[in-house]
Formats: C-alpha cells, structure tokens, sequence
C-alpha cells in the first residue's frame, strides 16, 4: 500500500525534510535532476538521439529542469533551455541553477524564440497506451513548467510553450514531476496541459496522477527517492491511498482442514423476470473470489438458467406476481434467505417494481450482515429517499457516477472534478463505505480511509463488469475482510483480473464473465 498526496501535503511533506530536518533544498533539487536526467539518458540512448529541450518555468520545477538540463549538457548531450519569457522572476535555487549554466554556456531561449505552435489542445491519441508515440524519436523535451503548485489555468506564454510541446510528435517528453497544466490535487487540466510519454515524480505518488485525465496524461509514471524524510505510519496513513500486489497477501488463505463452511455464505439477490445475467456474473465472481456457499435469490422464471449456467450455486426463487398479492409472505420469505447469509449481494438486474422496492426496504431494515448495494438498489434508494434512513456501517454502496449523481443531486462533471471529497462525504453523511466507479475509482472506508484504485483497463468497460464486482466484494467479505478493505482490495482484484482478461481477448474483446474467470489468474500469479 502507498500514499498518495495532495499538492499541500506534498509541499508540507518538503518542508518537513528542509526546515524540520535541515536538508538543503539544494541537495534534493541535485537529486531530482539526476533522477529526470538518467531517465532522459535512457530514452536518448535507446532512441539513438542526441538533442534535448528543457522547457522551465521560474519556481522550484523549472529549477529542477535547469539542472538536469546541465547534468545532460556534461554527458555531451546537445541541449537547448527554453523559458516563457525574458524578464521573469525566479526562485532563489532557480536563481543559483542559472548562474552554472550560464557559466557553462548553455543556450537559453524563450517561447518568442520558437514557432508558432500548432493550434491544438492536448493530443489525441485513440488506440495507443499512454507514453506511445508512432514516430521514431529525434530528442528528449523536458517539461518543467509548472510543478505540484499550479492553482489557475494557464496562459500566454505558457500555453504557447505548452502546445509547442504536445506538437512535437517526434520528441519523447518528460514530465519533471507532474505534466504541466495538471492539478496535482485532481487531475484536471488548467486550460491546457502536456502529454508525457514519462512523468518522473519524487517522493510519493500525487492524487493528480492518480485521477483521470492527469493519470493519463502522465504516461509511465515513475516514483524516485530523492532523499526525503519518510513519514511514520501513523501519519501515512492519514493521506488517501493506493493498494499494490502486496496486498494481496491480505487475502486470508485456505486451510487444509477447512470446509465449504469456513468460507462463508454469500447471498446474491439479482435478477428480474427472464433477466438473469446479472445474477449470474455476481454470484460467480463471488466462488471465484472463494466464497464457501453462494445462494441466489432470483425470480422463478431465472431458474432454468441459473441451473444450467451456475450449477454450483445454491438457488432460491419467487414469484413476482405473488410478491404483489401477498407482501407479508414475501417479507417472510425475505427473512429466511437473509437469516442464512453471511453477506449479502442487492440490487443488480432486481428492476425498479413495487416487489423489488419491497425486497430493499426489507433488507435494509432487518439484515445485520454486511450489504452490498448496487444498480437498481441505489436507483431505488434515489427515487425513494426514506431508503437511505437505513443505511448503516454495514453497508457497502457501489454507485457509478450516475448512479451517484441520482443519490446525491450533484452533476457528474462536479463529482469527476473531485471523486475523493465526492465519495468520502457521501460516506461520511451515511456512515457507510462508499465505492465510487470510475476509470480510477474511489473507495471512502470507515474511520477516515480512503483509498484510489491504480489497476483495471477500458477494456472493462463492458456491461456487467460492475455485477462482477459486487461478487468480488462479497467473496472478500465472506472469507473474513472487514468491509472497508474488502470493498479497496475486490476494486484492486477486480482490476487485475480485466487486465489478465485482455491479455487474452484484447481491450475491445473482454465480456464480463471473462474478468469473473480471470480472478483464478489474480489468486495464481499475485499471491
């Protein structure tokens, strides 16, 4: 598990080293360099190019920029340093950079001195990973515009540097520590930003790389130890986080004198008349994960289906005309199969009828085990307000954001704006645990936890995908995860298995069974 920092906390975790430990910024600033400047070496000696641009702005990141473009200059690189305008004021250790170039008689030049960039915003680039270019490479950009600090769009100037940038398609870029135009808080692009091919960031991972669009537009993102104070525990774990393939040693393992009984009993309750899909990818996720017993609860028209697909699970089934006539009945029924689970999947595919709001508000209110609610459950809670009364600390909700944005009234651009303050007051206001999906998804856990999902592909982005993951949770859950690290580590597991899926079908082939079947793959090489 790794931290992943706000710009504040990233500039008070700097201070921290400099002023609380006496750490020159100097010597961090030297190592920054060196660590941007052996990954340009890198690329140009693969590339077999010779020539670089170090693209600076005047604080501390255009300091940086210098000074790798100075340690590349004495490798006998052709280097060219490159500033928005003439009369800028700058730092005092950009100040002290520029005095050794100087003396070394490196050129330095400014945006009026380049062409006129070609009028385009951020590259498109369908198709392609990030960090993939079509054309051979002539040279290394180093963008050290702007660093972790930018807090309004850009403009003038920069913009022009910034779309000069992005029109060299020839150049492999650099990102000094986060593309510039990126919100290191976000992810969002301040009115123009530079596509990296590799961003080479210090210390910790920054949120803004982590969040969409600036993840992508980092490229291959690379974290390098330039020499900082690390924090204790205690106070990481106070910053949002992101699991790694070590955490999956968290998963509890099997015993050899175990039973399907020690593995708990998953109750998934999916499904509508003749719609089966989704109750059928949920519960089979879930024996993937390695869930004991997985029962479904479905209507009787499913039955056949779920037999033939799921012969494993457990089946139980009703009417949904007699659901209508005899309410009472149905709550009973109800009681019974929750009474039997140790967790409980509700919500996808049940449908928005009268029925199906009965068999919510009935859970909610009597089920004391965790619960999983998704698709039409929260649909229902949206359109029934009286249903979020219910939720509690047992509760697991897994909105996509129009789901979410049903819940909460907010338009989804102003939740794509900032998902981590989306999805932990939303936890907070409900006291429940909050998995906001999204290409980086968000879970809001108890006790202030807050964690942001670094696996997964778009090829995942499939019907059903979503269903899989309610049975990823609920398999976490019934092997004995607390529900907060259930809900983080199913995300980061649910992740990994559409990445083993598209290495077999390819990022547009993927269906959702697949990433279920893949799961085995997660368990076989990550732990």
């Amino acid at each position: 598990m790794k931290a992943v920092l706000s710009g504040k906390e990233m500039k008070e975790f700097d201070a921290r080293s400099i002023k609380g430990y006496g750490i020159p910024s100097l010597v961090l600033m030297e190592r920054a360099a060196m660590a941007v400047a052996e990954k340009a070496e890198e690329i140009l000696e693969k590339e077999e190019a010779g020539t670089v641009w170090s693209v600076c702005g005047f604080g501390n990141n255009g300091a940086d920029g210098v000074a790798a473009a100075r340690m590349l200059f004495l490798k006998g690189y052709d280097v060219k340093i490159v500033f928005p305008q003439r009369d800028g004021k700058g730092s005092e250790e950009l100040e002290a950079q520029l005095n050794v170039v100087k003396r070394l008689g490196i050129p330095v030049m400014t945006a009026e001195d380049l062409p006129d960039p070609v009028e385009k915003k951020i590259p498109v680039q369908p198709f392609r990973k990030a960090g993939e270019r079509k054309r051979s490479c002539r040279g290394v950009i180093l963008d050290a515009i702007f660093g972790i600090g930018l807090s309004r769009n850009v403009e003038g100037a920069y913009r022009k540097l910034i779309r000069w940038i992005n029109g060299q398609e020839d150049m492999k870029v650099i990102a000094v520590d986060i593309p510039s135009g990126i919100s290191s808080d976000n992810g969002s692009v301040m009115g123009d930003a530079v596509r990296a091919d590799v961003t080479v960031t210090f210390g910790e991972k920054k949120l803004g790389q982590v969040l969409f669009p600036g993840r992508e537009l980092c490229g291959h993102l690379f974290v390098k130890d330039v020499g900082f104070v690390p924090e204790s525990s205690a106070e990481r774990e106070k910053h949002v986080q992101m699991l790694d393939r070590e955490d999956l040693l968290r998963i509890p393992a099997r015993m050899a004198d175990s039973n399907k009984g020690t593995y708990g009993k998953v109750l998934v309750m999916a499904g509508a008349k003749n719609m089966a899909g989704a109750s059928l990818l949920s519960a089979r996720a879930a024996y993937r994960m390695g869930a004991g017993l997985v029962k479904v609860f479905t209507p009787e028209e499913n039955r056949l289906i779920v037999q033939e697909k799921l012969p494993e699970a457990i089946l139980a089934t009703y009417d949904t005309k007699e659901t209508e006539k005899d309410p009472e009945n149905f709550a009973r029924k109800i009681a019974r199969e929750t009474e039997w689970a140790d967790v409980i999947v509700l919500g996808p595919g049940i449908g928005m009828e009268d029925y199906a709001r009965c068999m919510v508000e009935n859970v909610l209110k009597d089920a004391y085990v965790p619960i999983i609610l998704d698709a039409d459950a929260l649909n229902l809670a949206a359109e029934y307000r009286e249903l979020t009364g219910y939720f509690t600390e047992n509760i697991i909700v897994t909105p996509h954001m129009k789901e979410m944005s049903r819940l909460t009234g907010i338009q989804i651009e102003e939740m794509k704006e900032n998902p981590v303050r989306t999805a932990r007051e939303f936890a907070d206001q409900y006291g429940v645990v909050c998995v906001l999906k999204d290409a980086a998804t968000v879970i809001a856990g108890r006790d202030g936890k807050t964690f942001v999902n670094g696996s997964g592909t778009p090829a995942m982005a499939k019907g059903g995908s979503g269903d899989v993951l309610t049975g990823v949770i609920a398999g976490l859950v019934a092997l004995g995860l607390e529900e907060s690290d259930a809900a983080a580590l199913g995300v980061y597991v649910h992740g990994l298995a559409g990445e083993a899926a598209e290495k077999h079908f390819g990022v547009h082939g993927v269906l959702a069974g697949e990433i279920a079947d893949c799961l085995s793959e997660v368990y076989r090489d990550g732990i």
